[in-house]
């Protein structure tokens, strides 16, 4: 299909919408319009700042993470820094998705940056490691909350030809978090100590959260379809799921034959959990909305399996230092940046962009598990591809979520997206992880060649998932 035909396509789209006329900018129909234009431009920049807070605690917290242990006397609770905030990001998503269609996005974004707020005082004033962690946890809580009910201010702030240009935006907001999170973190550590990374973050919400109380005033709530009781129901399905990928990748990183049936049970209660959580046949593979969240997840899996383990394969097979190392990863998230520019303007149908940034993707993983192998700088332009693809997937597949959502689940399916990102990272970087320990330091060549397959099989999946997408309306 050409970029004209699907041009015409989303016209029609759009003419079939009531309202939406009323939601443009200026008095000519045919006016370009801009993020930063008339009365979008303040919900832009509040939902860019805030995004770009939340990824930069998410990208800072690694490079503290050993002076805090340290200073906490805390190294036995060390992981629990990151599982924690995995954990509780699970069930917010979860709450904030029903909270959001049934409130609307205020209240429960409101309360996700308060609560991160207070995750933040709890981190920054520990004065022991599990309360370190119960802080983590919260800001994990709060962050999850908060992420689904920007989706939702996005489908009711923006018409539909702003969308992509908005998680275009998104994904900028990313780069510079990723290019400066670690260092600017382990200086304020070094100059000023560990705690002001999280206390010196807190007055910086405020502004953010200011500029969007305009736009959010003028959302209306919508009646969500979903009753209470299933809003429990997902709930508890969102404890097991939390729980059951806490278990697995505990399992994971300390393989014993004794904790295989705890494994087995952890993988059952996961399995048991998404089938409830995401949209029914996401794990079958159904056409359309199932199909959208799932190339999530297999696209997001296999990046990010790589992507954590290149420093590894740099610095231990090829003498790299750990800045050169990042200086890789660094090039993929500029190709990523630089594909969802593109993305965000382009005329392409969204599912012809989610195929050929899934191909991108698999390109890349392929590129690196060979070029991990040779000696020279051969894997970063191999991890640019990678970037591309996600930088072409990501931000078409969020736009193809919201055109594919009613109004009233919105919330649920957006929480659904952003589950299958979470743990699709989370347990491929666990499972390419427990292989390479399988393999032992002594053979970290071939253990990171057979990580690098597991993630061009993960990433080959979502190109199949990517054929399925469809552009029919599902209520998911």
């Amino acid at each position: 299909m050409s970029g004209r035909t699907g041009g015409r396509d989303e016209r029609d789209r759009r003419s079939q919408r009531p309202g939406l006329a009323r939601r443009r900018d200026g008095p000519a129909a045919g006016r370009p319009e801009g993020l930063l234009r008339g009365r979008y431009r303040t919900p832009t920049l509040g939902i860019v700042l805030v995004v770009t807070l939340l990824a930069f605690e998410q990208m800072a917290v690694g490079t503290v993470m050993p002076v805090t242990a340290r200073e906490l006397d805390g190294l036995a609770l060390y992981a629990w820094g990151f599982s924690a905030t995995l954990i509780a990001s699970v069930l917010a998503l979860v709450l904030a998705g029903g909270w959001s269609d049934r409130s609307g996005p205020v209240r429960p974004l409101m309360t996700g940056l308060a609560t991160f707020v207070a995750g933040l005082a709890v981190a920054g004033a520990a004065p022991a490691m599990w309360v370190f962690v119960l802080g983590r946890a919260v800001q994990g809580f709060g962050s999850g909350l908060a992420m689904v009910p920007l989706y939702v201010l996005i489908a009711r702030v923006y018409p539909e030809s702003l969308r992509p240009r908005v998680f275009a935006a998104l994904s900028a907001a990313w780069v510079l978090p990723s290019l400066l999170g670690p260092a600017l973190g382990g200086a304020v550590a070094e100059h000023a100590g560990w705690r002001w990374v999280f206390l010196g973050m807190i007055p910086l919400v405020v502004p953010p959260a200011v500029m969007l109380v305009p736009a959010l005033r003028r959302v209306r709530s919508s009646a969500g379809t979903a009753p209470a009781e299933r809003d429990t129901a997902r709930l508890m399905a969102a404890v097991m799921a939390a729980a059951g990928a806490a278990v697995l990748l505990y399992v994971l990183d300390h393989p014993r034959w004794v904790l295989l049936p705890v494994g087995a049970a952890a993988v059952a209660a996961l399995g048991y959990a998404l089938v409830r959580l995401l949209p029914a046949g996401t794990l079958r593979m159904r056409r359309g909305l199932p199909s959208v969240v799932l190339t999530r997840g297999l696209l997001a899996g296999a990046f990010f399996g790589t992507d954590a383990f290149i420093p590894l394969a740099l610095t231990s097979l090829h003498g790299f230092t750990p800045t050169q190392a990042g200086v890789v990863l660094m090039v993929a998230s500029l190709g990523w940046s630089a594909a969802s520019q593109y993305q965000g303007r382009s005329n392409r149908p969204r599912p012809f962009l989610v195929l050929a940034g899934a191909g991108f993707v698999t390109a890349g993983v392929v590129a690196v598990a060979v070029t991990a192998q040779l000696p020279g700088w051969w894997t970063a332009p191999a991890w640019i591809l990678g970037g591309i693809g996600m930088g072409l997937a990501v931000g078409s597949l969020s736009v193809l979520l919201l055109e594919l959502s009613p109004e009233g689940r919105q919330g649920v399916n957006s929480s659904s997206l952003q589950i299958a990102d979470m743990l699709g990272s989370s347990l491929v970087i666990g499972l390419a992880g427990a292989v390479v320990t399988g393999f032992g330091a002594d053979r970290l060549r071939p253990g990171l060649a057979v990580a690098g397959a597991l993630a061009a099989a993960i990433a080959a999946l979502g190109m199949l998932a990517a054929l399925r997408l469809t552009a029919s309306k599902e209520a998911g």
